[in-house]
Formats: structure tokens, sequence, C-alpha cells
């Protein structure tokens, strides 16, 4: 049986993973910022699966705080990790600040995979095939790095915010590597393709239009999980490997340019010791 922590697991993507694994004889441990749709996974998953199999611990990922207490709870708790999919994302039209005055997307949806991602790999070196999945947007040529203004002070626009934040877990992933060139954990980047997935997030009115056409136009839930639970099945040997669905990409990519990677790092571990 294989302990799998999964990111974003009260919705879309991440819960139906979170579900598929628990049908399949698997431990996993459930991370979403909202208690009732927690316990809504609870107890859908005992109806088929014993109580001890799954776990729920809601966190809010914008937090560093937050990130890191969960993630001790979690190592406290289960010293082996198997695998772990980082699918937590929260969208915002309009920038808003954390109680810790970092900018809430750029917390949320890069420092808290970059937290997980460091963190947690004690627990995963103990595994015998461990595998980080993060399910972001390699292989996608729009935004780049505002080397000048990462929390997006001004002029905020949450599509350029999410962009960024994509192109931001890219050279985390190479950063990951590099600090970490002897572990046997492998560190894979997931382009899921579009997904009608339930999209987290506080829109505006034109942004929601934008997203249910998204909705209509992805393929299904069950489709978009298809490629991350075959990389979840069949890690790949490489230490780092990105994809589009099942379309392993070059990493030959300014998305992926150590250089970039190695600034990045330096700057999130002098945010983080903040």
């Amino acid at each position: 049986m294989r302990t799998i922590v999964i990111t974003g697991a009260t919705d879309g993507m991440g819960k139906a993973l979170a579900l598929h694994y628990l049908a399949h004889g698997e431990q996993v441990i459930a991370i979403g910022r909202d208690s009732f749709k927690g316990r809504m996974l609870l107890e859908e998953a005992g109806k088929f699966c014993a109580a001890d199999r799954v776990h729920f611990f809601a966190a809010d990922l914008g937090l560093i705080a937050e990130n890191r207490k969960v993630i001790a709870k979690i190592a406290n708790a289960f010293p082996q990790v198997d695998v772990l999919v980082l699918c937590a994302r929260h969208f915002r039209s309009t920038r808003m600040e954390t109680s810790e005055g970092l900018e809430d997307y750029f917390a949320s949806f890069y420092l808290s995979r970059f937290l997980f991602s460091h963190e947690l790999l004690p627990a995963l070196e103990r595994a015998r095939n461990p595998v980080i999945i993060n399910v972001a947007g390699p292989g996608d040529d729009t935004g780049k790095i505002n080397w000048e203004d990462l929390q997006t002070t001004r002029n905020y626009d949450g599509l350029t915010a999410m962009e960024q934040c994509g192109r931001a877990v890219d050279l985390l992933a190479v950063s990951f590597v590099a600090q970490h060139p002897d572990v046997k954990t492998r560190y894979v980047l997931l382009h899921p393709g579009l997904v009608s997935t339930s999209f987290s997030g506080e829109y505006s009115s034109d942004v929601t239009a934008q997203i249910e056409r998204m909705k209509k136009a992805g393929m299904s839930i069950a489709e978009g999980i298809s490629p991350i639970k075959t990389l979840i099945d069949n890690p790949p040997r490489a230490p780092l490997s990105a994809y589009v669905r099942s379309r392993e990409i070059s990493l030959d990519h300014k998305n992926f340019d150590k250089a970039d990677a190695a600034r990045l790092y330096e700057i999130t571990t002098s945010i983080l010791q903040r």
C-alpha cells in the first residue's frame, strides 16, 4: 500500500485522484482549504474504503506557517510518503495580500509547492520509488518572470499572475533537482491540458464568463487525470521530466533555464526566511 499526498484534493482533479487511489487500495492524505469539502470527501470515501486509509488536513496554502504546520503533521504521522501530487490552486481576479504580507496567488500556487517539494523530501526518500507530480503548465509559452515584481504589486491582473506563477513552478522543478542531485525522488511537471475541473477561485464577471467557456470546451476530469495516473504508477527514470498530457517535452527551453532557476531559488529562500 502506497501513501499518496495530494494538495487541492477536495475539488476537481485532486479529488478524483484521491478517490481513484483509495478505490485501488492506497492510503491517501488529502489537503484542502475547505473543511466542509474535506468532510464530504471523507464521507464519500468512507462508503467504499476503511477510515484509516483516508486522511484530511485543512490548510490555507497561501500561508507559509500553515504549509509548514501541515507538512510537519504529515511527516510525523506518515514517515514514508510514496507520491506527492501538487494540484492546489486558487485563482484571484483581484490582488490580495495574506496575513503574512505576501500576494496570495504567488504564495498559494508557487511558495506552497516549493515548501512541499523540499520539506516533504525526507519522507519521500524513504519510499522505494518516490515521485513528485507537479500539475502546472510546462510547455506553455505564455507568461514570464517579472524579476522586479514577483508578487505583482503593480497593475495586478489575475491571468498575468497565474502565468508568471506557472513559469516560476517550471523553475522550481529545475532548482529542486539542482539542490538535490543525489536523491531517488523523481520530479515530474505535468500540463494536463484543458480540463473541465472545478477552477477554484474568486473571479471577476468577465473572467467568470471565460472560465465557463473553458469548462464547456475542456475534457472530462476522468480524461484529465489519466496522464497523472500513468506517471504516478510508472514514474519516469529521469530526475526531472515535463509532459503535456502524455507527450514528454524537451527541457532545452528558456522556461527551464538553470541560471534563472538558481536566481529564483535564492529569492524564494530569502522570502521564506523572513
